[in-house]
């Protein structure tokens, strides 16, 4: 069992759950996840792992609540435990001294993207962060960002805070202006995801997503996660979660991300009636 320390509300749905989990917290590097079960009649779900505390042995999960399992978890309260903790799961990102290295964030893919840009900057990389959301009150972590970016754009669709327009309209600004940069780490819906390795495949910046598939196990054997790479099928959990955008079939999985959508809805309504 792992112990729910704190919870705390950072947006409409969106809380940061701080759970005990000291040896995940000794393991874990940017870009891995947990897998969770709440109890025993739970589904296992994935979470990024978006900070740690070595010394007080706890993790930080984000959590946005859209589905049965999500909305359960952000209802529970500090001293009470989480059933199963699985981690860290995945392989971590490559960190590396390159230069100028742009960040993007799409929603509460900010999460995971914090780790990751934390890393790239420890390093000696110059750190542009591009953090989107539909409105102001969806932006999550912009003052963590903002303390560990050398710029940081916040851009929202109806300009209720930062500039208005998407996050590739930011990324194509920082490209018209010349900016020499070395990789784009991009986060996020799969639509985001999607149109961003579309716009940096034109220029050849080599860019990394990582990928939110339905996942079950976590360990590659059930298949559940898998998603195809070039001329290659992979798994999320142990091939990923990131990936060179660039190879990425976001349409395929775009339509196994949906597969389920009325189940879930189903089970939501029913969860939420009582």
């Amino acid at each position: 069992m792992a112990q729910i320390k704190t919870v705390k509300r950072l947006s409409e749905n969106v809380y940061r759950l701080t759970v005990a989990a000291p040896e995940i917290a000794a393991k874990h590097q940017a870009g891995q996840f947990i897998i969770l079960r709440i109890d025993k009649s739970g589904e296992r779900i994935p979470l990024t792992i978006a900070d740690k505390d070595i010394a007080a042995g706890t993790i930080d999960l984000i959590v946005q609540a859209v589905g049965k399992t999500t909305h359960q978890l952000v209802k529970l309260k500090a001293g009470e435990n989480i059933l199963d903790l699985a981690g860290p799961l995945g392989l971590p990102t490559q960190i590396e001294k390159l230069g100028t290295v742009v960040m993007i964030g799409g929603g509460v893919g900010t999460a995971p993207l914090y780790p990751i840009a934390k890393g790239f900057r420890q390093i000696g990389n110059k750190v542009i962060t591009i953090l989107g959301a539909r409105n102001k009150d969806l932006l999550i972590l912009p003052e963590e960002f903002a303390a560990l970016s050398d710029e940081l754009i916040l851009m929202t669709d109806d300009g209720s805070l930062g500039e208005k327009g998407l996050v590739t309209h930011a990324l194509q600004k920082l490209i018209d202006q010349k900016v020499e940069i070395k990789k784009v780490v991009a986060i996020g819906p799969l639509l985001m995801m999607k149109f961003v390795a579309e716009l940096t495949k034109k220029y050849n910046i080599p860019t990394v997503v990582s990928l939110n598939s339905l996942m079950i196990d976590g360990t590659g054997m059930c298949g559940g996660c898998r998603v195809r790479v070039g001329a290659e099928t992979k798994f999320t959990c142990v091939h990923g979660p990131e990936f060179d955008g660039h190879l990425v079939d976001f349409d395929a999985l775009l339509k196994r991300a949906n597969t389920y959508k009325h189940e879930e809805q189903c089970r939501l309504t029913e969860y939420l009636k009582g």
